[in-house]
């Protein structure tokens, strides 16, 4: 009954520290990760320091009971619709199975996912409604001495309007693969068909490196499909988290770190939507 009397607010303080999370900045993401726990479940607790993993995931589990109906104000294409059963089914196996802590990544996406703020975008992949590109990264690419042509493709496309931006889901890897990263651009595609004012759809990662091209070839599809159909790239630079991330589940990468010969770096890709919608169209 607690849970139930305070889920409004708690939804309303979560929704507007989950739309200001910032991705893959840390400081920021450590900051709105304590603001979405001490307004999405602190609320729920009478202000306790100490809020469970347990009354999260309860909080998460209440907020997809009122899903269908914000999925309908979306009023979203089919291509997502399609994919939402499997989410779910994957989801509420994660609430039910779960025990003790919920990780800070996880229950950010959740609170996003739950409250219709990001929708699936393949089984590995979730795409956030709207996010913004400021031209601050941009510029410092080009002074940097990386390139001049990401700051004409951001004049060009108008890039200063709200963006897709696509996440991947470490817990379920099933479409982490050529096919199923091609059917998260087509359902991003999809998604700018019925929404005119975005500019196009984004990712940002360490696995967008042109270094891959050498370090992990296998993985070089990820940055040179997209490329190759009109989208561009902005270096970001290196970082502790990039790090983690990319020697993960590489030894090879991992050794190359460890040896000084591959320092992980992020890069944000940008396909605009004309570009996008063409080369989706064409598949």
């Amino acid at each position: 009954d607690h849970l139930v009397a305070h889920e409004r607010k708690a939804e309303v303080l979560a929704s507007i520290a989950a739309t200001a999370w910032a991705g893959d900045q840390q400081a920021d993401r450590a900051t709105l990760s304590r603001l979405l726990i001490a307004a999405g479940a602190g609320a729920l607790a009478d202000g306790r320091a100490d809020v469970s993993g347990d009354l999260r995931r309860a909080l998460i589990a209440l907020w997809l009971k009122a899903l269908p109906e914000r999925m309908e104000r979306e009023h979203l294409p089919q291509a997502v619709l399609d994919l939402y059963p499997w989410w779910l089914e994957k989801l509420t196996t994660f609430l039910d199975d779960g025990r003790g802590d919920y990780p800070v990544d996880f229950w950010i996406k959740d609170v996003r996912f739950a409250l219709a703020l990001s929708v699936p975008g393949a089984r590995s992949q979730i795409l956030d409604l709207s996010w913004p590109m400021g031209p601050g990264e941009t510029v410092r690419h080009v002074l940097g001495g990386y390139g001049l042509a990401p700051l004409v493709n951001y004049v060009r496309c108008n890039a200063r309007r709200p963006w897709l931006q696509n996440h991947t889901e470490s817990r379920w890897l099933d479409d982490f693969n050529p096919e199923g990263w091609d059917r998260m651009w087509r359902t991003a595609a999809a998604l700018l068909k019925t929404r005119p004012r975005l500019a196009g759809a984004m990712g940002a990662s360490w696995f967008y490196d042109p270094q891959l091209e050498t370090v992990s070839p296998r993985l070089n599809y990820l940055r040179a499909d997209p490329v190759a159909g009109g989208a561009w790239l902005v270096r970001q630079g290196p970082g502790e988290g990039h790090t983690e991330r990319a020697t993960a589940t590489s030894p090879t990468r991992r050794a190359m770190v460890e040896a000084g010969d591959y320092v992980p770096t992020s890069w944000l890709l940008a396909w605009p939507r004309g570009r996008l919608i063409r080369w989706a169209n064409g598949k």
